[in-house]
Parts: structure tokens; C-alpha cells; sequence
């Protein structure tokens, strides 16, 4: 029977997402047979994580689905015991780069990706705490359906789960890795309201996005597509294509992975920074691995303390530690692109060796640009004036502190890189109570 980690991190109350994502585990079980963790890793306290737990108690027993709920405590001394059995020269720095105190998309994804190694998983697959599913004739669009189909199969079975493949017949014994659909509703980063007060400090905001190299006609291109899901149009719920896809189709809001993938190359634990939770997802695609994409997308909303007050100014921070993060990552997708299935070994698995060396190597790149960037911010946020003057203020107050995270960033990602094999092997031996 195979057995599956379907994941939510969370710092929210979302007992309505806790209750949807069972009915999916359900589903799975019902539709594949598998078994199925539901691992639900919560950073809410007092009355948020109540309201959480009480979601969890509510559902009713279904064979063959097991929900694990840890709350900060939990996840503490999981964490810190794996930590120690790994044998790392310093379990309280791997500790701090699991759990931080600040908001990590990385860290916390990591975190279901060590949960599902300790529970013998084979997979995980992805959800938000933020997001419906898109219901047709009434009936939900579980995406782990295609997940299931495809995910870990050699690409030439796999063949046989899809609507079309365009596999070249060299790439068949390769495994699928990923599976993933897109989204539709807001943007994936919530910059949204700029567009609607003025759309050229919003083309300007993310134009500071794109890759620094490129030339201006290339940059204003890529602001179009960027953030954007799909339109709410009819679909076929089956329809799914198999071979090397696109890294604009791949989104980490809906997505399978493979242990193969996860359980070798970690997510960037990265503070307060938007989108760090995507470059295992580059290196999967540009190494040209066959995935499954399919169209049961999910439907992406924003929560009301992300637009109003410190949740406003802390969101959009965020959107700034991106912004600042894509100096050392996009020199990083440019040698994977150019290195293509050279980043795979002789069991089509990554290179981790080789992943490392090049992430070092970004470490003590030239920052100006990230100075530069600092300074374009900082004017088209006061150009808008109201709540963004007040965050283009925290800006400039945090310059410092915000540009020597993203180098600290990426010198951290290097250590947890070279610590990840032993604390998977690690979790895998402890093990998760169910």
C-alpha cells in the first residue's frame, strides 16, 4: 500500500482548510487505496490553535487516513531530537534553521518534508493554509487525484495516467517527481492593490523582480506573467500532460513531490522571505525531469491581516526580502538551466554535492544591486503614499538589517544543504507517533 504525506503548514487559524484537506485524504483512500497521513505542522498559539485543534477533533475516523496535528511543542521536540540524532556539529543552529522564531516558508515546508521521512512516507504532497478548491458540478477538484496517478512511477508507465505526454522514449526509465496544476483567484504574492492605485509603480515593483541581467525589453516581459494564476474558464478535470515542463506551470501551492526529490536537496530557510520555498522546484525542472501537469488548479485568497496595520508592513516586508534573495538564487538557476541534466547522477536523483558548491558560491556576491534595489523600493512605496509611505519608513529603518538577511540566508541555506541527508536518515529512524 503506498503510503503518502499530505502536508499543511500553517501559522493561521484554518479549521475550514483542516476539515477540506481530509476530505481529500479521504478521497485518496477511497479513489487509490492508499494510506494517508494528513501532517498538519502549527505555529499558532493560544485561541488560533484551538480553534485548530478543535477542526481536528471534529473529524470523523475514516481507515486508512491518520491526522497528525503538532503544535510548536511537537514540532520543538521532534525537531531537536532529530536534530541531535543527525550528528551535526551544532543541532541548536539546525534547530533554529527548522523552527525559527520570525515566519519561514522554507522552514516550514522542510518540516513537513522531515515529518513525512519520519512516517515512512513516499511522497508529500503540498497545500496552503490559504486557498479553496475549485468545486464543478459540485464536486471538489482534489488534485491528489493526478498526484497519485503519476507520482514516483517510472515516466514510461506513467504514460498510461495522462491525457497526452510529449516524453522523449530516452527519458522513460526516469521517475516522475513532480506533479503540479496551477492556481486561479488573487495573485500568489499579494501586491495586488498597487496594481489597482497605480499600475506603473506596479510594473516598476515588479520589474525589480525580474533577473538583473537581462535586458530591459526582457524584464518589462516577464512582469506581465509574474504572480498570475490561470483564468476561470471550463476545463477537463482529467486532462494532464507528461514530459519536461515549464518552470511557469509549476507552483508550490499545489504540488506532489517525490522523496527522491525532497529528501536530498532542502528549501531555502530563509527569514520573512517570500518565495523561498521554490528552489527545489527549479532544480527538479530545469534537470529535465518528466512531471505530470494537470488542471485541477486550486483557488489562491489572501487573509485580512496581511493588508492592514504590522500585518500589512510584515507581509509586504517579505515581498522585499524576496525582491533582495533573487541576487543569490537567480545566478543559481542560471548554472542549473546551463547544466540541465548534468544536475542528475546515474539514478536520475540530484547532484547534492554540486548543488552545494554552487550555493556557496553565491554567498559573498557584489550587493549593490541589492542597494540599489533597496533604494527603487523605497521611492515607489513613498510615491504611493498612506500605508506604503509608512512601509516605505520601515524600509529604510531596516536597510541594514534587511540586506545582511539575505546574505545570512543563503550562508544558512548551504549549512542545512549539507546537513539534510543525515537529518532525513535521522527522522526516518525516530520515526512520528500516529
Amino acid at each position: 500500500m503506498q503510503r503518502v504525506c499530505l502536508g499543511l503548514p500553517t501559522m493561521r487559524a484554518c479549521p475550514g482548510t483542516i476539515t477540506d484537506l481530509a476530505e481529500e485524504a479521504a478521497y485518496a483512500v477511497e479513489t487509490f487505496g492508499a494510506e494517508v497521513h494528513l501532517l498538519i505542522m502549527d505555529t499558532t498559539v493560544a485561541a488560533d490553535f484551538e480553534k485548530n485543534a478543535d477542526a481536528v477533533a471534529a473529524l470523523a475516523p475514516v481507515p486508512g487516513v491518520f491526522v497528525h496535528h503538532l503544535d510548536n511543542e511537537a514540532q520543538r521536540g521532534f525537531l531537536q531530537d532529530v536534530a541531535r540524532r543527525s550528528g551535526g556539529a551544532d543541532p541548536e543552529l539546525l534547530l533554529d534553521l527548522m523552527l525559527p522564531s520570525g515566519v519561514a516558508y522554507g522552514s516550514c515546508v522542510n518540516r513537513v518534508f522531515l515529518g513525512a521521512a519520519a512516517l515512512g512516507c513516499t511522497s508529500a504532497h503540498l497545500r496552503n493554509d490559504d486557498f479553496d478548491y475549485r468545486v464543478v458540478d459540485g464536486a471538489k477538484m482534489f488534485p491528489i487525484h493526478h498526484e497519485l496517478l503519476s507520482l514516483g512511477k517510472p515516466a514510461g508507465e506513467a504514460v498510461a495516467g495522462v491525457a497526452r505526454s510529449t516524453l522523449d522514449p530516452a527519458d522513460a526509465d526516469k521517475p516522475v517527481m513532480l506533479v503540479s496544476a496551477s492556481f486561479m483567484g488573487e495573485l500568489n504574492v499579494d501586491i495586488g492593490e498597487i496594481k489597482e492605485l497605480d499600475p506603473e509603480v506596479y510594473r516598476e515593483l515588479v520589474r525589480l523582480w525580474t533577473p538583473r541581467n537581462w535586458s530591459p525589453e526582457e524584464r518589462d516581459a516577464m512582469v506581465e506573467p509574474s504572480f498570475k494564476g490561470v483564468p476561470d474558464e471550463a476545463f477537463d478535470p482529467d486532462d494532464s500532460v507528461l514530459g519536461p515542463p515549464d518552470i511557469w506551470d509549476v507552483f508550490m501551492c499545489n504540488v506532489a513531490l517525490d522523496r527522491r526529490g525532497y529528501e536530498l536537496f532542502p528549501l531555502v530557510p530563509a527569514l520573512r522571505t517570500l518565495g523561498s520555498d521554490y528552489p527545489l522546484l527549479h532544480a527538479l525542472v530545469h534537470a529535465k525531469l518528466p512531471a505530470v501537469i494537470h488542471k485541477r488548479h486550486i483557488v489562491n485568497y489572501y487573509t485580512p491581516e496581511r493588508r492592514i496595520g504590522a500585518g500589512f508592513v510584515s507581509y509586504q516586508l517579505r515581498y522585499v526580502k524576496l525582491l533582495l534573495s533573487m541576487l543569490y538564487l537567480y545566478p543559481l538557476y542560471d548554472q542549473m538551466v546551463a547544466l540541465g541534466p548534468e544536475l542528475l547522477d546515474e539514478r536520475h536523483e540530484l547532484k547534492v554535492d554540486s548543488l552545494l558548491e554552487m550555493v556557496r558560491g553565491t554567498v559573498d556576491l557584489d550587493r549593490s544591486s541589492n542597494e540599489e534595489c533597496l533604494d527603487e523600493a523605497e521611492r515607489l512605496y513613498r510615491k504611493l503614499g498612506g500605508k506604503y509611505a509608512e512601509l516605505a519608513d520601515a524600509v529604510a529603518e531596516q536597510r541594514q538589517q534587511l540586506l545582511d538577511e539575505a546574505r545570512e540566508d543563503a550562508a544558512q541555506w548551504a549549512v542545512l544543504i549539507e546537513a539534510w541527508a543525515p537529518m532525513v536518515a535521522a527522522a526516518r529512524e525516530r520515526g512520528l507517533a500516529r
